[in-house]
């Protein structure tokens, strides 16, 4: 897709992206694409904002589909590396109405192999929202370094920075993320847990209570994702729970990755982080009708649609 490089991003987002595979009822495997800030881009995008994605992807026939996917996607490529040294990652979903077994072939991939050198800083100067997440910095020490950075720059060029514990224990140890994560937060501006997520890195089981803990380290928007029970949002001034847009779920991967990309586009569009989350939450809800992470993201008129 041509790029018009003078043209300002509403979203620029840094991470990992995968290919997917998800094992279907009848045995079979189905391909698709994954990554929490991935799936955030193409979410937002797909809600009609302008925006790019920063990553490297391997010199392989996985790499090549998810850039010919983001571009389909609208979905800006500029910033995506192509690494001909390291491979794609790849991962393998098994659902089931307990929940989602993953397994994971990331190591040593190219995203993992990338680094605070390699940050596309000049696009800062046009970017109204960065976003990244735990898994961005989790997957290696040269992301962990960037991610840092891009936060540090991203808020000297005046950007919202919105950031997505996504924890994964399985990629570090629990203090380590402790200390990485609310490091994060402490200076990121939007901050997108997950009630899962928060129970652990605080200690909190109270979502109230984790909504103060989080804006105590200075986000000036919480939005705390609760799964079946919808979402709470926070500010310093005001807060509100948003309930869940019902749905008959069959898959809930990616669900609060479409969270995060509506909420960020409806934010960069100019609502209040009230309306974007009722927006974000009818997203969200789409997303887990359908299998995989990608596929079932609903555009900006089904959401319209659903919401009657």
């Amino acid at each position: 897709m041509a790029t018009d490089m003078t043209d300002a991003f509403d979203l620029l987002c840094f991470g990992e992206a995968m290919m997917e595979l998800t094992r279907m009822s009848s045995g079979d495997y189905k391909a698709g694409f994954g990554g929490d800030t991935s799936n955030c881009a193409i979410a937002a995008a797909r809600q009609g904002a302008r925006c790019g994605y920063i990553t490297a992807v391997g010199d392989d026939a996985f790499g090549r589909e998810l850039l010919a996917l983001w571009s389909g996607e609208g979905v800006v490529t500029d910033f995506a590396r192509t690494d001909a040294s390291a491979p794609t990652g790849l991962y393998i979903i098994t659902p089931s109405p307990a929940g989602r077994d993953f397994a994971y072939y990331r190591a040593g991939s190219a995203a993992s192999r990338y680094g605070a050198g390699d940050l596309p800083l000049e696009a800062l100067r046009r970017t109204r929202i960065v976003q990244l997440s735990g898994i961005s910095q989790a997957i290696g020490e040269g992301p962990l370094q960037a991610g840092e950075r891009l936060i540090d720059a991203a808020r000297a060029a005046g950007c919202d920075v919105a950031y997505d514990t996504n924890l994964r224990l399985k990629l570090w140890d629990l203090a380590r993320a402790r200390t990485v994560m609310h490091a994060a937060m402490a200076r990121c501006t939007i901050a997108l847990p997950s009630v899962d997520d928060s129970v652990i890195l605080t200690g909190l089981d109270d979502p109230d209570a984790i909504a103060d803990f989080y804006l105590a380290l200075g986000p000036r928007i919480v939005a705390l994702k609760l799964g079946e029970a919808g979402a709470l949002i926070a500010t310093p001034e005001r807060r509100e729970r948003i309930p869940a847009h019902p749905v008959t779920p069959v898959d809930a991967t990616g669900a609060g990755d479409t969270f995060d990309g509506a909420l960020l586009a409806r934010i960069a569009a100019g609502d209040d982080p009230f309306t974007a989350a009722a927006y974000a939450a009818v997203a969200a809800a789409l997303t887990t009708t359908g299998y995989g992470a990608v596929s079932p993201i609903p555009t900006g008129e089904e959401v319209a649609a659903a919401r009657g």
